[in-house]
């Protein structure tokens, strides 16, 4: 496959984006461009495949106004063009994974008793192995794989983004009614155009020099 993106253009794009600070309230994601950024979410990778998150995209004016103070008054919130609420499904279970088998059989046209040994595998791992015992953390390890596939989508799009962890999830869960579904919320995004006035726009981005991170073996 081939992209219409050079090598140059793919730095340029990650080098533009940052955490916005200040978005412009009056700039709307067309819903093309959006529809495109829930297809990226919904391509994300995870592991196994199993996909163990929900987003909830918030656009309800009084529930962002409740979730902004739930996340200590942070002015993203309010004045993005979309949030969207990462939330892993709690308590990983055999009910899960079967319903994605049973899904992995409709889409590729076999028998869900075709993929008992891949079954067996997730099973040994996620249910009955010492893996289980954080099997929360392994979930929202996965809800950040899809959050950074959100980040870099977006900013292909040339479509700015603020990740959030600042907020209180047990407010998020009750406001946004996920613990009564399984739910916990582990990150937020809010998603929109920089403001003109926003000066962390202008500020170089600060990172520790590859050769500080990246070794070769």
């Amino acid at each position: 496959m081939t992209t219409t993106f050079t090598d140059h253009e793919l730095i340029e794009r990650e080098t533009w984006r940052y955490a916005v600070k200040r978005f412009d309230p009056s700039r709307a994601i067309s819903a093309n461009d959006w529809a495109t950024l829930e297809a990226a979410l919904v391509l994300s990778p995870s592991s196994y495949g199993l996909q163990p998150y929900h987003f909830v995209v918030v656009d309800d004016v009084a529930l962002r106004a409740r979730l902004t103070t739930a996340s200590y008054g942070q002015p993203q919130i309010a004045t993005c063009s979309r949030f969207v609420v990462f939330a892993i499904h709690t308590n990983m279970d055999v009910a899960h994974i079967d319903r994605f088998l049973a899904r992995t059989a409709q889409i590729r046209k076999v028998t869900v008793e075709s993929l008992a040994a891949y079954r067996q595998v997730m099973v040994d791992d996620l249910i009955n192995g010492p893996r289980h015992a954080w099997i929360d953390h392994w979930s929202a390890r996965q809800a950040y794989i899809a959050l950074g596939n959100l980040l870099t989508s977006a900013a292909t799009l040339g479509i700015d983004t603020c990740p959030m962890e600042g907020f209180d999830p047990k407010q998020y869960d009750q406001i946004l009614n996920l613990s009564a579904r399984g739910l916990n919320a582990v990150a937020a995004c809010a998603l929109g155009y920089r403001s003109a006035d926003d000066q962390h726009a202008h500020e170089p981005k600060v990172r520790f020099a590859a050769a500080d991170l990246i070794e070769h073996r």
